[in-house]
C-alpha cells in the first residue's frame, strides 16, 4: 500500500514550521493534522461558505483550497493553502486579503481572531 499525505515540498516545510508551534497552539496542531491528509481528503472551500461564516474583520483559514463560487461582501483576511485565480480576485475585491498559511503563521502565530473553515 503507498503512503498516502503530502508529497510537496513546500507543504512539507509548511508541515515543519506548523509543528513549532503546534505545541502551544491547538489551532495550528488541528491546521497541521489537515494539512497531512492526501490532497484529495483535504477541504474545498467556496467564497459563499466563507460569507456565511465569517465576521467582518476576522481571520479564516482553510488547511485546502479556497474556489469561487459565490460571492464575498466582508473584509475578511482568508489563509490557505492554495486559491483558485477567481476566488483570490474576489476576495481582494471586498478589500480582503488572500494569503498563504505560511504568511499568516509569520504574521499572526498567537492565532487570534482565527477560525478554521474546512
Amino acid at each position: 500500500m503507498k503512503p498516502s499525505g503530502p508529497t510537496n515540498y513546500q507543504t512539507l516545510q509548511l508541515l515543519g514550521a506548523l509543528d513549532e508551534h503546534a505545541r502551544s497552539s491547538p489551532v495550528w496542531k488541528r491546521v497541521a493534522k489537515d494539512l497531512r491528509k492526501s490532497a484529495r481528503l483535504r477541504p474545498a472551500v467556496n467564497i459563499y461558505k466563507i460569507e456565511k461564516i465569517a465576521q467582518e474583520g476576522e481571520v479564516i483559514i482553510v488547511p485546502g483550497k479556497v474556489l469561487s463560487v459565490g460571492d464575498l461582501s466582508k473584509k475578511v483576511h482568508v489563509a490557505a493553502l492554495t486559491f483558485s485565480t477567481e476566488a483570490r480576485r474576489k476576495i481582494e475585491a471586498a478589500k480582503g486579503k488572500a494569503s498563504s498559511i505560511q504568511e499568516l503563521l509569520q504574521s499572526n502565530p498567537d492565532t487570534k481572531k482565527v477560525r478554521i473553515v474546512g
